[in-house]
């Protein structure tokens, strides 16, 4: 099962989510699809979103193990 990290990193950070999607290049609302894991960043995007927030990929979705 993945987890998506991003709004919880944009809010430690103190960023706006709006602020964000600017400077990644996205609409608020792709930006919201990308938290709700409707939909993913392309690899670009995904490098640029870790860049502009000084965190790794690796932070912005994590995998867990489902246990049975």
């Amino acid at each position: 099962m993945m987890r998506c990290n991003i709004e919880k990193i944009i809010k430690e950070k103190g960023f706006l989510k709006k602020y964000i999607a600017k400077e990644v290049g996205v609409t608020p609302s792709q930006l919201s699809y990308w938290i709700a894991m409707k939909n993913f960043p392309s690899a670009d995007k995904l490098f640029k979103l870790a860049r502009i927030l000084n965190c790794k990929v690796d932070d912005l979705y994590e995998y867990e193990e489902e246990i049975n």
